[in-house]
């Protein structure tokens, strides 16, 4: 059956703001973060247009400085928590930010869960979390795992970071979002390749959807899903300890289908593509020029090294570090990409603070309204700890504009997370 005008609309508006916060393919550039002429918005981080990528860029700003140690500004965390609907959820696009989220809005399970991850670590929003929480398991799907939207099929992605907003607010997500049945991991590792599936260089790998018949390997599902299959979000403690060795899959003769490990196997497979590309990931997104993609770079980084793989993750983040990778002059001034950049660099044991070069949290801090004091980042941390128990014509635009510039292959194939922060 063909896909209507108004699934389309929603899944163009959902990969328009993907692509302007992971920055893993150019938008349009009339949409791009920084470029469009948008009135400025109190609180809001980042100065392009907020319609497509607003919630996720204030999101990531949030957990990246809650890393840190940085409270956002009152009013920063006001902007983030009005954009929630009546029903809990969160829009993928918004014709007026300043306005209520109305029930027509095309909610969108991703915006939603990046939104819970957020609030849920700053603290003090415990309402609205809830309800993000309702809303996600509202809508959750017969498999377990989440689309984009109410009504679409699951997929890997958005599967993996509404689990990440269960385990956000210390919830298990097998036994919080088990539904007749079935948990989210359930679903999740349904979009996972394994050897007996005669793709044996793909081992390991998530695909985000399977098309014709067919599951292909996808980069940013893969980093999503081996932070999820760990039962982790965004925002993964610093590394200690010893590093753990990545084990690949075994496969071929002799493998022992039973001793398979999802998390470790699609570790393997990243290091494996890391390593084939000078130690980060290429572009592979329809439509995009062809070179390194620095977000699902930083997405790796960030996913080996929850899972204690420190010295894999080294690797990809020296090359974030480098002059050569141009990560610098990719994440001025973009909350969203800063943000994933101090989530990675937290995470593997580096120093956000003294990146190749860069103050990543300066530079972050800068993109939005000035953070709270210090010991107001201590109070906060405090309140957390008692706060957290628990249109038609616009998508219609918006469907026809993301066709026409990026092509109606990328809505079917791969969203690149395949929708957008």
């Amino acid at each position: 059956m063909a896909t209507s005008f108004a699934v389309l609309a929603r899944r163009g508006a959902a990969a328009l703001a993907t692509a302007a916060v992971l920055g893993t393919a150019a938008a349009p550039a009339a949409f791009a973060d920084g470029t469009s002429p948008s009135p400025a918005a109190p609180g809001l981080y980042g100065t392009g247009d907020p319609k497509f990528d607003g919630v996720f860029r204030q999101s990531l700003a949030f957990l990246a400085q809650n890393a840190v140690g940085v409270a956002p500004a009152g009013q920063a965390v006001d902007w983030l928590a009005g954009q929630q609907c009546a029903d809990g959820g969160f829009a993928g696009f918004r014709a007026d930010t300043g306005a209520p989220c109305d029930a027509k809005a095309g909610e969108f399970t991703d915006a939603t869960a990046a939104a819970v991850q957020a609030l849920a670590a700053v603290g003090g929003r415990a309402q609205v979390v809830t309800k993000g929480l309702d809303w996600l398991k509202a809508h959750q799907n017969a498999d377990g795992g989440w689309g984009m939207g109410p009504g679409n099929a699951s997929d890997a992605n958005s599967t993996a970071i509404a689990i990440g907003a269960f385990a956000a607010v210390g919830q298990d997500p097998a036994k919080a979002a088990a539904k007749g049945g079935k948990t989210p991991y359930d679903a999740l590792l349904s979009f996972q390749i394994r050897c007996q599936e005669k793709k044996e260089d793909q081992a390991g790998a998530f695909g985000y959807m399977p098309q014709n018949g067919e599951l292909p390997a996808n980069d940013l599902a893969s980093t999503a899903a081996a932070t999820a299959a760990l039962g982790k979000g965004f925002l993964v403690p610093a590394a200690k300890g010893a590093d753990r060795p990545v084990k690949p899959a075994a496969c071929g003769d002799g493998a022992d289908a039973a001793q398979w490990n999802a998390a470790e196997a699609v570790a393997g497979y990243l290091v494996k593509k890391l390593d084939a590309g000078g130690d980060h990931l290429k572009s592979s997104m329809p439509g995009a020029p062809e070179g390194p993609d620095t977000g699902a770079t930083a997405d790796a980084a960030l996913a080996l090294a929850a899972g204690g793989h420190l010295e894999a993750a080294r690797k990809p983040l020296k090359w974030l570090e480098s002059a050569d990778s141009k990560t610098a002059e990719w994440a001025k001034g973009n909350p969203g990409r800063l943000a994933k950049l101090v989530l990675a660099a937290h995470a593997a044991g580096g120093d956000p603070r003294s990146f190749g070069g860069t103050d990543l949290v300066a530079a972050l801090n800068e993109t939005g309204p000035k953070p709270e004091p210090a010991s107001s980042a201590s109070a906060e941390k405090k309140d957390e700890k008692k706060d957290d128990g628990g249109g038609f014509g616009a998508w219609w635009y918006v469907a026809v504009f993301f066709v026409a510039s990026v092509g109606i292959g990328f809505l079917i194939s791969g969203r690149k997370k395949k929708s957008q922060p």
